[in-house]
């Protein structure tokens, strides 16, 4: 891997300069969307507005191949996955030391060739000393941590009898306690549970739908554990016990691609797509052991295409395609406000502000706040490819982390005094 530093010198004098303010209440980010799976990040501590030219550029690294991956931090280790010469791999990289790779392990052909936008999709799921990932065609592969030997691997089409959806499949897959929680789609498996140690199937939820490219969450609704996820059909919810089917919610479905993750928020659940469809708040009730979900209200200003939608002190942001970064009341569906400013972005919560990237390039810098849009920073980010920047930000230990197909960029958006 090829690494590009800043001047040693600048450094030194940097922080002569300034005392940075470490984050508080850092974490890991061992999956897609953070441990939670909201795309919230918890550290404080981080900078409220952007310098002209944005945050300082702390590392890059090249080599990761074409993928539209983010990335997972654990420790000072941070996996992702690429394409390189016909094959799906799997890295993981030193942060402490600019992004140096420690180590890299295939799983296999690219096959479907590249659905139509050729690169990875998945982000590695990290828990204890494993890593679990899926690829395009289906693969759901278990490595070991330490160096990317594959433990176990599984098909979601031969084994469990689903269908590679058009653009391949793109989910990251769940770990919760014993399982890895994933969804094939199917009559049979829709949403599988298999044991994490083996790969062994535990049950299988026989909802029907195909599979979609949003990736399953874990909620607890009126005091049943359950597992909700957007399908190629609507939300679908089953018990996490046994899979047994517990409800759905069609309304926030296109026919083309439900691609962004749902929002768990008490007994209600959030699920938005574009295609001129919009997004939809649902509440659901229980009669015994029967579940129904009973719309709230639905908004046509809500067209979330795969940026990712995210709930915070009361109010849904999201893009609403083409490019609208829009807030949303959770409670009554009304718009607070709505921009074109930050484009058609994916978006990252932290320290009170909207990381937001716009899929042509330009990364902006928003206060999370219902009384209007307020702009606090943008820049044009280097190295762009030709392909759209779909892969999420992640912010870890104060440093923002931006995969662009090939290169890994890292800023540093610790405040300083």
């Amino acid at each position: 891997m090829k690494k590009s530093l800043l001047p040693s010198c600048i450094l030194l004098c940097a922080g002569l300069l300034s005392i940075v303010v470490r984050p508080a209440a850092s974490e890991d980010w061992p999956a897609f969307r953070g441990p939670q799976r909201d795309g919230i990040c918890r550290e404080t501590g981080l900078l409220k507005e952007w310098p002209e030219n944005g945050p300082p550029l702390a590392w890059k690294t090249t080599g990761l191949g074409e993928g539209f991956s983010t990335v997972s931090v654990v420790g000072n280790v941070l996996y992702t996955q690429g394409h390189k010469d016909g094959k799906q791999w799997v890295m993981a990289l030193d942060v402490t030391q600019q992004g140096k790779l420690l180590w890299e392990a295939d799983f296999g052909e690219v096959r479907n060739k590249g659905a139509g936008h050729p690169g990875s999709r998945s982000v590695p799921t990290v828990d204890g000393d494993r890593l679990y990932t899926t690829g395009i065609a289906g693969e759901v592969v278990c490595m070991d941590l330490k160096d990317g030997r594959i433990i176990w691997q599984k098909d979601f089409v031969n084994d469990f009898g689903g269908k590679a959806p058009m653009w391949g499949f793109a989910e990251s897959v769940l770990v919760d306690g014993p399982w890895v929680i994933c969804t094939p789609g199917g009559e049979k498996n829709t949403i599988v549970a298999l044991d994490k140690t083996n790969g062994k199937q535990v049950w299988g939820a026989a909802v029907g739908d195909p599979a979609g490219y949003a990736s399953v969450i874990k909620a607890t609704i009126d005091g049943v554990e359950q597992y909700v996820n957007l399908t190629a059909k609507g939300v679908i919810s089953v018990r996490a016990k046994d899979g047994k089917f517990l409800w759905r919610y069609n309304a926030p479905a296109n026919k083309v691609a439900n691609c962004a993750a749902c929002i768990i928020s008490g007994n209600s659940v959030f699920a938005a797509s574009g295609y001129n469809i919009g997004g939809g708040r649902a509440d659901i009730t229980r009669n015994s052991d029967e579940f129904e979900a009973k719309e709230a209200f639905f908004c046509k200003k809500m067209q979330n295409h795969h940026g990712g939608v995210i709930l915070h002190d009361g109010m849904i942001y999201g893009c609403n395609n083409p490019k609208d970064l829009t807030c949303l009341d959770f409670n009554t569906g009304d718009v607070k406000w709505s921009d074109k400013t930050a484009g058609k972005c994916s978006l990252l919560y932290a320290d009170g502000m909207l990381y937001c990237r716009d899929e042509n390039g330009p990364i902006s810098l928003v206060e999370a706040t219902p009384d209007g849009f307020k702009s606090k920073g943008r820049f044009d980010q280097p190295d762009r490819s030709k392909v759209n920047s779909w892969p999420y930000m992640v912010i870890v230990n104060g440093m923002l982390y931006v995969r662009d197909q090939d290169v890994l960029l890292c800023y540093d958006v610790r405040a300083k005094k």
